[in-house]
């Protein structure tokens, strides 16, 4: 029952209605041979025993005779169809909404119509259609949709499973939009052809504590989190509550103006080098069997009299840590573990007020990157037949890096460098140097880390005058994009556990509520 002309089409109903549907039956004969009123023909519509009419009708009636088999509704002001809007007309094959005004369709809309052959959506004001909106239609074998504007998008790949699928068949049409798939049509497309896949930083749980660093570790195949809390004077130790599902305290480190927590696992033993403004800097190791911290040495407090970061790191099996100091008279310094203790292993250089230390290896050899507020970021490489750091060059262009993170996108290696005041920056190593690859305004910004889970890449940028900036790494443009805002009052630092086949980020707040977020992935086909 094809309509291959508009014209040709209104013009032959129009002409139907005046010849054939004038004389409209509305008693039928019932088994007991009595005579009972069927529902009367709808205001505005044209009533046939099976065949029905509706014109300049501002809503989907509800009182068509049950057994009509077609319906055609054409040249109407309504714009909605809602919800069973058919209910009940079980015999009804062919069914024409064409040439209205339809911009929205509700998921049950055509409900209950199982014997249905025919349906005709063309020429409306479609945009979309709701997923599953022909579930339970079993005996479509025809579908129109021309004539609408379809943006082909997460929301219609149902659609495009539906095409693949079903029996039914589908006149040619073209996709509006996005501009991936503006012109294509869509039968042609794939299920493959959307991505759909997206994530979001959702709030999981907050701490009623400030802190200025947040370390994650595994101990004892267990996964534990460490906060420094400089105001409270401690390392604050959570683990997971499998049956609760929150993060819960475990233990503290007692301790003065504290700013680093940094865990440390070597031969199954677990130590936490505790870095503080006043008082020196200690080093802990876990006492097992007394199930709590025990100090095992003292850090020389003439070589680290302001430390601001620590890294951990492994070099041909041997363990070592760096403290990066940002006094007038201290000195950056390795420190290397002998088997009974950390001992200094080199000073890298006095009187630079260093603010952060990045190990990472550039063309598999290892490298620190030291931020500086009085001079630009400095590279050391590591000379093996010395089994020190030799500066090898530094970054130019980048005056007051407050500090820098690395990390890698299909073998390439980046860096974010964060900047309190001005742009900061990401920045690729090409080989030979590293080059900018993109920019960003930062005031405020104390911190401006990349954090990687499974193929997602994100950089997180603090600020202590805005929002939280969540940016996710668009691979084909080489860059970041954004992504989301986070309400954190003076992020520090960031940090990612996986416990339970799920993903936290746990975020330091220097003037707030510590915060932890869930990572949750979300289908937008859905």
């Amino acid at each position: 029952m094809g309509y291959p002309d508009r014209a040709v089409r209104g013009r032959g109903w129009r002409g139907l209605t005046l010849l054939v549907w004038v004389a409209a039956v509305s008693l039928v004969l019932v088994a007991d041979g009595r005579r009972v009123r069927q529902p009367r023909c709808p205001a505005g519509c044209t009533c046939t025993k099976d065949n029905a009419l509706c014109e300049n009708v501002r809503s989907v009636p509800h009182t068509f005779p049950s057994d009509v088999v077609s319906l055609l509704f054409t040249a109407n002001s309504f714009d909605l169809i809602d919800e069973d809007a058919f209910l009940g007309l079980t015999h009804l094959e062919y069914l024409f909404i064409e040439n209205n005004k339809i911009a929205s369709i509700s998921p049950y809309a055509f409900r209950g119509l199982k014997t249905l052959i025919h349906l005709s959506l063309a020429y409306n004001n479609l945009e979309t259609l709701p997923k599953d909106v022909f579930k339970g239609m079993d005996a479509l074998t025809k579908v129109d949709l021309r004539g609408n504007n379809l943006i082909c998008d997460c929301k219609l790949k149902w659609l495009v499973e539906w095409m693949h699928h079903t029996n039914a068949t589908l006149d040619q049409i073209y996709c509006s939009g996005p501009p991936l798939q503006q012109g294509k049509k869509i039968n042609d497309l794939l299920p493959h052809s959307f991505d759909c896949m997206t994530a979001e930083f959702a709030s999981y749980q907050s701490l009623k504590f400030e802190s200025i660093s947040v370390e994650a570790f595994t101990f004892g195949k267990e996964q534990y989190v460490v906060f420094a809390q400089p105001f409270a004077g401690t390392c604050s130790f959570l683990e997971w509550d499998h049956v609760e599902m929150t993060f819960r305290m475990y233990d503290t480190i007692e301790s003065t103006s504290t700013v680093v927590c940094k865990p440390m696992v070597i031969d199954n033993h677990l130590f936490v080098i505790v870095a503080q403004l006043f008082g020196g800097s200690h080093i802990y190791k876990r006492d097992t069997s007394a199930n709590k911290f025990i100090k095992i040495q003292d850090i020389d407090i003439l070589k680290i009299r302001k430390p601001n970061d620590i890294e951990t790191f492994m070099i041909d099996g041997e363990s070592f840590f760096v403290i990066a100091d940002s006094s007038k008279a201290g000195s950056t310094t390795v420190y290397k573990w002998n088997g009974n203790g950390f001992y200094s292993h080199q000073s890298l250089h006095p009187w630079y007020r260093d603010t952060d230390v990045e190990y990472l290896e550039i063309s598999n050899k290892p490298h620190l990157i030291l931020s500086s507020s009085s001079q630009r970021p400095v590279v050391y490489q590591w000379n093996r037949s010395q089994k020190q750091f030799d500066r090898r060059t530094d970054i130019p262009e980048m005056e007051d890096v407050f500090s820098v993170k690395h990390f890698r996108v299909k073998g390439d290696l980046f860096i974010c460098l964060t900047r309190f005041i001005g742009d900061s920056k990401v920045m690729r190593w090409d080989g030979a140097m590293f080059k900018e690859v993109q920019t960003f305004p930062s005031r405020g910004s104390m911190v401006f880390q990349p954090v990687s889970i499974g193929n997602w890449q994100y950089a997180i940028m603090g600020s202590d005058y805005s929002l939280t900036q969540v940016y996710q790494w668009d691979t084909k443009r080489g860059q970041f994009v954004p992504s989301q805002e986070l309400n954190i009052q003076a992020p520090r630092s960031f940090s990612l556990v996986a416990i339970d086949d799920r993903v936290f980020l746990l975020a330091s707040s220097f003037k707030g509520k510590t915060q932890i977020y869930e990572h949750l992935m979300i289908d937008l086909s859905n």
